[in-house]
């Protein structure tokens, strides 16, 4: 099922127009942009002997991020090279102005709302192939069981061997034909998914929905993640974790922070899971029940929406002279900062220039000293926007796709009951891939299989409802 690309970006713009966002930048900003592209401060260290590659979604142009691994006797060197928009974006400046007006870049199908102008996050600032660029580069030492046992963090100049897709690289590990980086990458990712198992840290492995747009056409579908996501994932938390352990020595920095699970949630969860059927022995731990879960089986991907609960409450932390009272992620139970995609968080850009003065033994600058209050605020409402844009589009696309077909009847698996209301609830269906709420004259029947008959699909208020009979 699709739906006609024309309608849907002019419901996409009236979206922007509610939320008071844009793609389009100011003049004044789109010309400071364009100088800054043409005039980089650039580092004296040259690194371009690294050959790096980025991995990253097929049409992606804002690149953060290029990897290169070595073996280093029996543990690994990794280096990871982050785009550096300091070397382009100077303290109040009006590029930086407007990045603190955004704070993050939005996505919504093809339409998203950068958070630098193009001329930089797609061109100059970007770690494209085959192009030198300035960039922030982490060298993290691993020893064999995969843990982090040093890091420093260091501007230099890198060039990019190539730009690769992870369907790409999958096929190719798959095919035994991937670059010698790649199975590098597979075993450090394997080993630290390990080590995150080991110390208690746990993440949902839920489907994507993502919307799919071809020419005029545009669709919606679940996506798994591939395993090379993953390992990738897993470098960029390593790079965060090594992050906050220089702030956190230095009692100075900015951190991502999630409080521990509320155990009245957490035994909830587990009444969830009785009521499913799924097995939750005594001896098991939270972490190690989510790795057990099977997000294909109807009563487990139930399970895992009830997980999100647990997850919610994640925020910044900003501190300097005295630690926060809460400095981890209970998620990974770890403590972690974002420092690795600075082309589409503005957080990371003042946390890499923590980072670089404390591995340099240097002062922190003042200008990021005198932000550190307020950027947890800042990001706290950029966060809240994009999840609502986000959000929106989706529904947007899920309510024209659906428009037709009001008063057919789907297959669906009912994911979520309301606790006030338990004849109220979500369900999930796959073809189309849409999660919507569904209501019914009973109780409704957590994680089964079930048929809905679609009764309102209007994209006019972005509204979908199914019903049970």
């Amino acid at each position: 099922m699709t739906a006609d690309g024309a309608a849907l970006r002019a419901g996409v713009d009236v979206i922007q127009a509610e939320l008071g966002v844009t793609p389009a930048f100011p003049d004044d900003v789109e010309r400071a942009a364009a100088d800054a592209a043409k005039n980089p401060r650039l580092p004296g260290l040259d690194r371009t002997d690294l050959p790096f590659v980025t991995i990253d979604p097929e049409t992606a142009l804002d690149l953060d991020q290029a990897l290169h691994i070595e073996r280093a006797g029996r543990g690994y060197v990794v280096y990871y090279a982050i785009a550096d928009v300091g070397a382009f974006v100077a303290p109040g400046d009006p590029v930086d102005q407007e990045a603190h007006r955004r704070g993050e870049t939005l996505y919504g199908a093809d339409a998203k709302v950068p958070l630098y102008p193009k001329s930089l996050s797609e061109d100059a600032a970007s770690l494209l192939a085959d192009q030198v660029r300035p960039a922030l580069l982490w060298t993290i030492e691993v020893d064999a069981d995969g843990e982090g046992t040093a890091v420093r963090v260091e501007r230099a100049l890198v060039r990019s061997r190539a730009k690769l897709s992870y369907a790409g690289v999958q096929d190719q590990l798959d095919a035994g034909t991937a670059d010698p980086v790649f199975e590098l990458l597979r075993e450090v990712g394997e080993l630290r998914l390990a080590r995150e198992a080991d110390r208690g840290g746990v993440s949902l492995p839920l489907p994507e929905q993502e919307v799919r747009v071809d020419g005029g056409h545009w669709w919606l579908e679940f996506r798994q993640q591939h395993p090379v996501e993953q390992w990738n994932a897993q470098i960029s938390l390593l790079t965060g974790m090594g992050a906050a352990s220089l702030m956190v020595a230095a009692r100075v920095g900015l951190l991502r922070t999630l409080a521990p699970a509320d155990p009245r949630d957490v035994r909830r969860l587990r009444r969830t899971a009785r009521a499913l059927r799924v097995d939750w022995p005594d001896g098991r731990s939270y972490p190690d029940f989510v790795r057990s879960l099977d997000p294909a089986k109807p009563s487990h991907a139930a399970t895992l929406v009830a997980c999100t609960r647990l997850l919610r409450g994640s925020g910044y932390a900003g501190f300097d002279g005295k630690l926060p009272e809460q400095t981890g992620h209970s998620a990974l139970a770890a403590e972690y900062a974002h420092v690795t995609a600075p082309l589409r968080r503005l957080i990371d850009r003042y946390a890499g220039e923590i980072c670089l003065a404390l591995s340099a033994d240097q002062p922190v600058p003042d200008w990021v000293r005198e932000r550190l209050a307020e950027l947890p605020d800042t990001m706290r409402g950029s966060t809240r926007r994009a999840n609502q844009y986000e959000r929106q589009v989706l529904d947007l696309v899920e309510a024209a796709v659906l428009h037709e077909h009001v008063g057919a009847t789907f297959p669906a698996v009912v994911v979520e009951v309301d606790d006030r209301d338990a004849r109220r609830g979500d369900l999930v269906i796959q073809e189309p891939a849409v999660e919507a709420p569904v209501r019914a004259a009973a109780d409704l029947p957590l994680g089964t299989d079930v048929e809905a008959r679609l009764t309102v699909a209007d994209p006019a208020t972005r509204s979908i409802r199914f019903e049970l009979p």
